[in-house]
């Protein structure tokens, strides 16, 4: 231990030697916090534990309830499941192991070798992640030189992690240990196996679900709830990753680099577009669906979509109107307050539903109704004679945040309602252990959009998505699986150009800003992609909803 340093925490000031451990200091207030430290913030730079004080500091603590420590979490959790199964096993029986997607508060991860995927192995695994959990088995960071590992990397048949590591700038690469297992990881981890308390592991389909607390609920493993429609919607995303070979991160910079990156745009739209076309085919089916009902999470491609799938459904014979719920708000001085005396757009009661019944009622019964137009600037609702009747072949498509909600649309017979889920759900990997966040791709999206559209700083964007984030959890993931169809925005190739158009916004937030450890993370993330030429984009793709460029009024 070296001289004493001066370590300002909560206001107050501790002496500890030069060279303590966070960990150690953790320790000391562990007692003061709910939830498990799990990393520290120095001087605004976000921490593991098993490093260690080199000089005076301001210090914070990041338990698992936070957004930071939480994903450390999940992340030390897989590689405790990961080594687990190679202790189990050995290395030589398995070809791999994935952690292909979230679903719910757990990841469905995909196996495959010379074994056979039962309870009795399940149960071996499980007993054998709860032992190195007794155990507290440390989770050891060594940096590591690049050559070296790519060479070790291709011995042992690793791809994923040889592509990926093809284009890292760096000599070095940091990996972690966990008793014999070896692996990268993206992102901070936790010191040890002995904060890995909260887990379950049940068979689902051809894989297993890794259970997983919530954030909010760190210390509790949630019972799995089956969503068997996302499943389905993730699985075939998946399969459309592996059909145009481009499943990992590594992988698509090949094909930027390899300059095959415009069949891979034209192949993704085009299954895009056959899926639109599916669910439009459904809509005509039904025969009797008036009201297409369309709502998903913030920066879904909503708006893309209805107008897709309008074009889509007169292309099937049908006469599509489209209506936003927004222009159904209540005026601003009507709309209901959160706890923080903020008004509150997202809940159901900020839109006027007994107005939206009475005119989509009269549109059902064959009335001429006058539709209103919601004035953002004055808080009011406008009317502009747009007048609309149902006829024959007519459909309404209507988009917003609580379509899915039957309390939002009561008085219309179920049978004349046709509901769609849209989202993006990422199913490109950083590599075959290492999973992007599905809210992440939605979160770059919008930082985008709201610059491009709104004026908004990054800053403004990232400091409002926790509340965003509260909304969706609310107001739209619990009806997600009543919907009738639903459909994936996500594009594989939308990261590598979303890139060159967010880098300079995140660059812009600086340590004091709340956002400053979000906006540094995902600058970290985009380091791994190379980007794209927008040019080669069709102009009713999704994505140009949020980068410009959009034959549709978004």
């Amino acid at each position: 231990m070296g001289k004493d340093c001066k370590v300002e925490i909560g206001g107050k000031e501790y002496i500890y030697k030069e060279g303590t451990p966070f960990l150690e200091i953790a320790g000391d207030f562990q007692k003061d916090f709910d939830a498990d430290i799990a990393l520290v913030i120095v001087n605004s730079k976000l921490q593991e534990l098993f490093r260690t004080l080199k000089s005076d500091c301001t210090l914070t603590f990041e338990t698992t309830r936070g957004t930071s420590g939480h994903k450390a979490y999940k992340r030390s959790a897989c590689m405790l499941m990961i080594a687990s199964f190679y202790e189990v096993l050995g290395a030589e029986r398995i070809d791999y192991i994935r952690v292909e997607f979230s679903l719910g508060a757990g990841y469905y991860c995909s196996l495959k070798g010379d074994f056979k995927l039962d309870d009795e192995l399940l149960d071996k695994v499980r007993d054998r992640m709860k032992k190195t959990v007794e155990e507290d088995a440390p989770i050891i960071k060594t940096p590591r030189d690049l050559e070296d590992m790519m060479e070790r990397f291709h011995r042992s048949g690793r791809k994923d992690k040889e592509e990926l590591f093809k284009y890292r700038r760096s000599s070095n690469i940091n990996m972690y240990t966990l008793r014999d297992y070896e692996d990268y990881y993206y992102g901070y981890m936790l010191p040890s196996a002995g904060y890995i308390r909260y887990f379950e592991l049940y068979r689902y389909h051809d894989g297993i679900i890794l259970q997983l607390p919530e954030r909010n609920e760190p210390q509790t493993v949630p019972a799995f709830k089956d969503s068997s429609k996302l499943f389905e919607t993730m699985y075939k995303s998946n399969a459309w990753g592996e059909m145009i070979g481009v499943s990992s991160v590594g992988a698509l910079n090949d094909r930027i680099s390899d300059g095959g990156m415009q069949q891979v745009i034209l192949v993704q739209e085009a299954l895009q577009e056959s899926r639109i076309s599916d669910i439009a085919q459904q809509i005509k089916e039904r025969g009797n669906s008036r009201f297409v009902m369309i709502a998903g999470p913030s920066s879904s491609g909503k708006t893309t979509f209805s107008h897709r799938l309008s074009i889509e459904l007169m292309a099937h014979g049908m006469k599509p109107h489209p209506i936003a719920l927004d222009n159904y708000f209540k005026n601003r001085e009507d709309t209901p307050l959160d706890e923080e005396g903020n008004y509150d757009f997202e809940c159901l009661e900020a839109i006027d539903i007994e107005g939206f019944n009475k005119d989509m009622t009269k549109l059902l019964n064959g009335e001429r109704v006058e539709i209103p137009s919601f004035n953002f600037k004055t808080g009011k609702r406008e009317y502009h004679g747009d007048y609309l009747e149902l006829k024959g072949e007519d459909v309404l498509v209507i988009e917003g945040i609580h379509g899915l909600n039957d309390k939002l649309s009561y008085s219309l017979p179920p049978e004349s309602k046709f509901k769609v889920y849209i989202s993006a759900l990422t199913t490109l990997n950083v590599d075959d252990h290492n999973r992007i966040p599905t809210t992440d791709g939605r979160l770059l999206r919008r930082i985008v959009r709201d610059y491009r559209t709104r004026g908004a700083s990054a800053s403004k964007t990232l400091n409002m998505w926790a509340s965003v984030r509260r909304g969706e959890e609310k107001f739209i993931f619990p009806f997600q699986e009543s919907a009738d169809a639903m459909f994936n925005s996500h594009l594989v190739y939308e990261l590598a150009v979303l890139k060159p158009f967010v880098e300079p916004l995140l660059f812009g937030i600086t340590k004091d800003d709340p956002a400053y450890q979000e906006a540094k993370r995902l600058l970290k993330f985009l380091e791994y992609f190379l980007s794209i030429d927008t040019a080669s984009i069709p102009n009713n793709s999704i994505v140009r909803e949020f980068i410009g460029g959009s034959c549709f009024n978004v």
